[in-house]
C-alpha cells in the first residue's frame, strides 16, 4: 500500500559492486524497527562486469542517476513505498550519486529524505582536493574540455546556479551569466550531510559548501532540512573507533525513522 519505509542504496562507481549481505548494524538500526532496504546495481559498478562499469564513466555519468531514479520510481509504482517513506543514501561516490538526486528534477521529486555520506559535490575544484586528481579517469579532468559534461553533473553548480540562479564568485570566465532554473518547483528532499574532518580522500569543504548554501540560498522553503555532521576524528569512513561509529549510524537511522514516519 505504498507505506513501507524504503532506503535505497548503491555506489554506482570504480567498478565496485554492492551485492546482498549481513550487516548487524543495518539489522539493528533500521530493519528491527521496521524498515526495508533496497540495494541498486547501478551502472558504474562491478555487478555486472567491465561494461557495466563502462557504461557510466565521463560523459556517461547520468546513466547511474537515471537507472537510480528507474528503480525508485518502480519502487513506488509497485507500491512498495511512496515518495514520503522513499530515501536514498550513499557516501564518497555513493555522496556523488546523493547529490544527483537531490538536484535533479526527476529524481528530487522521488525521495521524502536523503543521507549523503563522506560525498563529492564540486566536481569543478574536486581534482584540486586531497586525493582528487587520481579519479579524472573515473569522472573527467574539470580543467580541460570535460567540464562542458562535468557541469551537468555537478551537484554545487546543479543547485547554485541550474535552481538558484546564482553567480560563483570567480568563475564568470568558466560559466558565464547564472542559467535559468531547471525545475521551478524544485524542493530539496530532507538530508543528512556527514562527513570528517580528517577525511583524506574527499575534502569536507564538498559538503561544507554544499550545506551552506542549502541553508542560506535556498532557504527553508526550498530546503526545508538539511542537517549537516561532521566528525573531527576519523578519515574517509567517517569515524575513528566502533563507538564514533556507531554513533554515526544511529544520528542516521534515527533521522530516516523520524523523517520517514517509521518513528514519531
Amino acid at each position: 500500500d505504498g507505506s513501507n519505509p524504503v532506503l535505497l542504496d548503491a555506489y554506482g562507481g570504480f567498478e565496485i559492486s554492492m551485492l546482498p549481505g549481513y550487516s548487524a548494524g543495518v539489522g539493528a538500526g533500521w530493519l528491527e524497527r521496521g524498515g526495508t532496504k533496497v540495494v541498486a546495481n547501478i551502472r558504474g559498478g562491478g555487478e555486472y562486469g567491465p561494461t557495466w562499469h563502462q557504461a557510466a564513466l565521463k560523459e556517461k555519468r547520468y546513466k547511474c542517476f537515471e537507472d537510480m531514479e528507474a528503480v525508485a520510481q518502480d519502487l513506488i509504482d509497485k507500491k512498495l513505498t511512496s515518495r514520503e517513506k522513499l530515501a536514498c543514501i550513499g557516501g564518497s561516490n555513493g555522496g556523488l550519486l546523493v547529490g544527483n538526486l537531490i538536484t535533479r528534477p526527476i529524481a528530487s521529486s522521488l525521495f521524502g529524505a536523503a543521507v549523503c555520506q563522506v560525498p563529492l559535490l564540486d566536481m569543478k575544484r574536486y581534482t584540486k582536493l586531497l586525493a582528487g586528481a587520481s579519479w579524472a579517469g573515473e569522472y573527467g579532468d574539470p580543467d580541460t574540455d570535460d567540464w562542458m559534461f562535468l557541469r551537468k553533473h555537478s551537484p554545487y553548480h546543479l543547485l547554485r546556479h541550474d535552481i538558484l540562479g546564482k553567480p560563483e564568485l570567480g568563475d564568470d570566465e568558466v560559466l558565464g551569466e547564472p542559467t535559468e532554473t531547471t525545475n521551478a518547483d524544485w524542493t530539496c528532499p530532507k538530508t543528512l550531510f556527514t562527513t570528517s574532518t580528517r577525511d583524506d580522500r574527499v575534502h569536507p569543504g564538498h559538503a561544507r559548501k554544499m550545506v551552506a548554501a542549502l541553508l542560506e540560498e535556498a532557504g527553508a522553503e526550498k530546503a526545508p532540512q538539511a542537517l549537516y555532521w561532521e566528525n573531527t576524528e576519523g578519515g574517509h569512513g567517517g569515524a575513528a573507533d566502533n563507538a564514533q561509529r556507531a554513533h554515526m549510524w544511529a544520528l542516521t537511522y534515527n533521522f530516516l525513522a523520524i523523517t520517514l514516519g517509521l518513528e514519531k
